[in-house]
């Protein structure tokens, strides 16, 4: 599984450092300790983030899902 965030390049480094966290699971308590910045820092990079219109995709190889066999990895 791969996670591509489209639009990365309008975020800042370190809304990018958020959003990734975020997306990781993280709650904003967590990503706050990670980055050594505050909670409410972290609120507001992820406010910032969300106004600039990135989007979240998450590749799941067919095999992973049982839908292909492996030989038709080449199809996908």
């Amino acid at each position: 599984m791969k996670i591509e965030i489209r639009g990365a390049e309008k975020l800042s480094f370190r809304e990018r450092q958020v959003v990734v966290l975020k997306e990781m699971g993280r709650r904003n308590d967590e990503i706050a300790k990670t980055l050594k910045i505050t909670s409410s820092t972290v609120a507001t990079l992820l406010n910032r983030a969300r106004s600039k219109g990135y989007e979240v995709v998450i590749i799941i190889p067919g095999q992973a899902l049982g839908v292909f066999e492996e030989d038709d990895d080449d199809q996908e």
